[in-house]
């Protein structure tokens, strides 16, 4: 389907920011919110140009960074967070943290929504970002 979107598109790369630990440009492990297949997948033969991959939380903080000690986290089918201090980037993987009976993903990421519902998930979210 991306192949169909993109056939006009002019780029000389394409840089993704991947669900999860990410090593030497590779997908560490399957995403534990996605489907299979990212890990050992050639991206450079897919899009037949080079390919930077990230982790998605670490590609946030880079797009927000403002030569300053910052730390993002975001919800999306999970937790993600990075780390940016003295200009180096460390992504964290938090939210496989335990938390409560299970990990935080499983309160403030889409299973905790599907699971708790709107209400019961907004207040897990509330507790976990509270200060």
């Amino acid at each position: 389907m991306w192949r169909k979107l993109a056939k006009n598109w002019k780029y000389d790369a394409a840089s993704f920011g991947y669900p999860g630990p990410v090593c030497h440009n590779r997908p560490l492990a399957e995403p534990f919110n996605l489907g299979k297949g990212w890990v050992g997948f050639d991206y450079r033969a897919a899009f037949k140009r080079p390919v930077k991959i990230i982790n998605d939380a670490a590609m946030q903080a880079l797009g927000s960074y403002q030569a300053r000690p910052d730390v993002v986290s975001r919800l999306g089918t999970g937790l993600g967070s990075a780390m940016i201090v003295d200009g180096l980037l460390a992504p964290m993987e938090l939210g496989h943290l335990p938390y409560k009976k299970t990990t935080f993903e499983d309160y403030v990421g889409i299973r905790g929504l599907k699971k708790y519902g709107k209400k019961k998930w907004r207040k897990h979210v509330a507790d976990v970002v509270k200060d």
